[in-house]
């Protein structure tokens, strides 16, 4: 391990980039240049055949901007290597495209998006996925002595909270010479490290903690060199290479991510511990109650319990949404992570694309509320909550 990755989280966030311009500037300035001059053709092949890192041509990510990002976010994941993207559907993209070709088995609960993509989108090119609960793990062995090579999870996952435990799920999936790949964008950096607990990649929406001002739209991709470099062209052949500008701006975020998460950690954990005493909630979601069922695991796995849970209010998903109107401090707004704090009804919005049905059998009600807590004070939104439930 490098000297930048042993040093604190905290630190690595503002100095994992060794990127410093010519006039002193601690922080690598925007680049929004399209394209790169060289002294020579000799220099240039050097770069063009990959002989020696420098810039070129900002689709390509070749771009001092993303040079210093990506630098920053493969420390602050542990990995040797990270590739920004676009959106974190275009880093799933670019991934399941590498990787995913001979089989992708998606475990749990999983943001809407991605759930479509495996169901609908990649069958249509051929590639075989399959989609199991957190409670049929049971399969898992005959789906990879099957094929399937590549195994995709959330956790916590999206909306329930549900835990999968890393380590266990790697090691079986590494006996059969499949890799793992984890959506950390629920924990972030700060509360889980996968690729320390035996996963081969970690793929984030940047534009939620890692970003965490709801100003941007991003995607990261961590994990070895090696398994790594073969995605390099489908990011820069799909086209879903991040800006300079948004480079610059999630560079910026990431400098404060780890005190915004560990602010976020500790008032998430008492608007859970009060909702959870609230007569008009049925059931909290939230891994840092002592009576959820991931709790255990996640104290073994995470470093915090991060920001997110959900509820389910006491009736029907009108009733929810009455809530969710009545909110004052909570916005009513797909996303999370950022700096205020944001309800959805996972079957109007991340979840609306599926079936009643399956939500249904995901144990996602209508009366389920997702809470993304912010860095308002706890006691006001507990507050909040309290007058929109009265």
């Amino acid at each position: 391990m490098s000297d930048r990755h042993s040093q604190s989280l905290a630190t690595r966030a503002i100095h994992g980039s060794s990127g410093k311009d010519a006039h002193g500037s601690p922080h690598t300035p925007i680049y929004n240049t399209t394209t790169f001059a060289f002294s020579s053709t000799a220099d240039l092949l050097e770069v063009v055949d990959g002989k020696k890192t420098g810039s070129l041509y900002t689709r390509y990510g070749l771009n001092p901007s993303i040079f210093a990002l990506e630098e920053t976010l493969a420390s602050l994941e542990s990995a040797e290597m990270a590739w920004a993207f676009c959106s974190g559907m275009a880093a799933e993209t670019a991934l399941f495209l590498t990787h995913g070709r001979e089989g992708i088995v998606c475990i749990g609960d999983a943001y809407g998006g991605t759930l479509e993509l495996l169901a609908s989108q990649m069958p249509l090119l051929g590639i075989r996925t399959h989609l199991i609960l957190g409670s049929e793990l049971e399969r898992l062995d005959e789906l990879l002595a099957g094929g399937a090579m590549l195994v995709f999870f959330e956790t916590p996952t999206n909306p329930t909270l549900e835990l999968l435990d890393i380590r266990a799920i790697c090691t079986k999936a590494h006996a059969h010479g499949a890799k793992v790949v984890i959506d950390n964008t629920f924990a972030s950096p700060v509360n889980q490290r996968p690729l320390e607990l035996g996963a081969d990649f970690v793929v984030h929406s940047a534009t939620k903690y890692l970003g965490g001002h709801s100003d941007l739209t991003a995607g990261a991709l961590m994990g070895s060199k090696e398994l790594l470099m073969p995605v390099w062209n489908w990011r820069k052949n799909l086209g879903s290479m991040i800006s300079p500008e948004v480079a610059s701006l999630l560079s910026r975020s990431l400098r404060t991510l780890v005190v915004r998460v560990r602010q976020q950690n500790v008032s998430a954990q008492a608007v859970a511990e009060a909702m959870a005493q609230h007569r008009k909630i049925a059931r909290v979601y939230y891994p840092g109650l002592a009576d959820f069922p991931g709790h255990e695991l996640a104290k073994k796995q995470m470093h915090g319990f991060g920001g997110m849970m959900s509820i389910d209010v006491k009736g029907s998903g009108v009733d929810a949404t009455r809530v969710a109107d009545r909110l004052r401090l909570f916005a009513l707004a797909p996303s999370l992570g950022g700096a205020e704090s944001l309800v959805t009804q996972p079957c109007t919005t991340t979840q609306h694309g599926l079936t009643p049905d399956e939500r249904s059998r995901r144990g996602i009600s209508d009366a389920m509320l997702r809470l993304s807590v912010g860095l308002e004070d706890a006691a006001d939104l507990i507050a909040d909550l309290e007058q929109a439930l009265a």
